[in-house]
């Protein structure tokens, strides 16, 4: 197995396995209000298991087109998947850890804001790694979506 495999799935397994320990399903988390459109709880494993292997194969085509085409891309690609890794931790630390879903709806915008620019600056030279990051955009839209419900649902009327 090629280098940027190794770093691509390391890398994507680290923000896995450190966002999974930030996330406590907890009595907290079960005395929030949830929307009716809520997944069921065991659904969230699977998608997010499925969309870091698009993330890693997606890292790894844009690495090597990036790689071919010299110059600053590798780096700049390097620290775009790593702010994003770093604001998707953030995310769960906020929310699960801090217990903070107001802060989240916030932070999450700028997650979204990661993957679209992930998506922008890849389409450019490795158009199939773009493509492989849409479905990350969508789901992050659907939790951005989730979580300020959380919030409007959970927050006490004046």
């Amino acid at each position: 197995m090629s280098r940027e495999v190794w770093v691509a799935a390391g890398l994507a397994f680290a923000t896995a396995s450190i966002g999974g320990s930030l996330t406590v399903l907890d009595s907290w988390y079960y005395s929030l209000v949830q929307p009716s459109w809520k997944p069921p709880d065991w659904a969230f494993g699977p998608a997010w298991t499925t969309l870091f292997g698009l993330m890693a194969w997606s890292g790894v085509v844009g690495w090597r087109a990036a790689q071919s085409i010299g110059g600053r891309l590798p780096l700049k690609l390097l620290g775009l998947w790593a702010l994003n890794g770093l604001l998707n931790i953030g995310w769960s630390l906020l929310f699960f850890k801090l217990q903070r879903p107001d802060l989240a709806v916030i932070e999450v915008a700028f997650l979204w804001l990661s993957i679209a620019g992930l998506l922008v600056h890849l389409r450019s030279y490795a158009p199939r790694a773009a493509l492989l990051l849409l479905p990350y955009l969508a789901w992050v839209s659907f939790a951005a979506a989730l979580n300020a419900a959380v919030v409007l649902l959970n927050t006490p009327v004046a």
